[in-house]
């Protein structure tokens, strides 16, 4: 049952790469770290006390940042980038297309601040077009994992994972849930099997989809919420054979609905086994500046949109 995942303490995911690059330095060599001015932001403490010549501070030169670290992997190096989300791909998305993707370079784009839950700083800070960037270039892996403990793992794995890779985390503090939980790259991740309605979500949206399975069960309905921490490659498998059980979906991101992970459901859906498919999260739009609280409220991300959400998709099934 979905009542009986519990949160095991709260802290932020930006806190689980600072955490998993550590370990991932610690088993091999070659893992460095590289900043645009914002080591702190990103937890890269620790790193750069235990591996200060591994470390490389490029300064607010975010461009140049993404060259030197497709530079770096020709020596054999494993460069993590980091900065926020919007300076990770829409500032840099040339370089990142022509000197990362498209030379297949073995670099690893770690972005902290994405979404609206950055909050306060506002609309030019909270992207949420970047999952959508990202997974339309061709040989991209995406991945946004749901709370601290899958974002340390996730950047572990992604250390011995050969080929670009987009992380994605954030900044609020968020429960922890999936400490006893193994992360596989490219592998969905169930947290409920249901027969009435799928529930597809990323990032902290994982969270509020279980707490509204909770409020679906209490009501009788049987749920299948289904963490997709890898966008890309898709798990289709796995949706696939949700869809075929329940016969509809919803989608629950921290994202535009336009390009991110509900797009990348219905088109699964599409080719394989179409169903009514529900999308929750931003409607074309930009954030603005106020609490992550206030701003999952205004912008429909919240635990009720999800019941709603999957409400509406359950009366349009034939």
């Amino acid at each position: 049952m979905l009542k009986d995942i519990q949160s095991t303490g709260n802290k932020d995911t930006r806190s689980g790469f600072g955490d998993g690059i550590v370990e991932a330095a610690r088993k091999n060599p070659n893992v460095v770290a590289l900043t645009a001015d914002l080591a702190g932001s990103l937890k890269l403490q620790q790193f750069i006390k235990e591996f200060p010549e591994r470390f490389v501070q490029c300064g607010i030169a975010e461009a140049n940042m993404m060259g030197i670290a497709a530079g770096m992997t020709i020596g054999g190096k494993i460069p993590f980038t980091t900065t926020f989300a919007n300076f990770s791909t829409g500032r840099v998305y040339d370089q990142i297309r022509q000197s990362i993707a498209y030379s297949d370079k073995n670099v690893k784009i770690c972005a902290s601040h994405a979404g609206v839950t950055l909050g306060e700083d506002g609309a030019t800070h909270q992207i949420l077009e970047d999952i959508g960037l990202m997974k339309m270039l061709p040989g991209m892996t995406v991945i946004v994992p749901c709370d601290y403990a899958q974002t340390k793992a996730a950047t572990e794995a992604i250390a011995e994972y050969k080929g670009p890779v987009y992380l994605r985390f954030g900044r609020p503090v968020w429960p922890i849930f999936t400490s006893d939980r193994p992360f596989e790259i490219g592998k969905a991740q169930y947290f409920s099997e249901g027969t009435d309605v799928s529930i597809f979500a990323c990032g902290h949206l994982v969270w509020n989809a279980i707490q509204a399975g909770v409020i679906l069960e209490e009501k009788g309905i049987s749920v299948e919420v289904i963490n997709i921490h890898t966008i890309k490659p898709l798990d289709e498998a796995a949706v696939i054979s949700s869809l075929k059980k329940t016969k509809c979906a919803v989608t629950a991101e921290e994202h535009n609905i336009i390009g991110g992970l509900g797009d990348a459901i219905a088109q699964c859906a599409a080719k394989n086994f179409p169903v009514p498919v529900e999308y929750v999260g931003t409607k074309d739009t930009f954030g603005e500046s106020g609490t992550p609280k206030e701003l999952m409220k205004k912008y429909g991300l919240d635990v009720s949109d999800i019941v709603a959400a999957a409400e509406k998709a359950m009366s349009r099934k034939k």
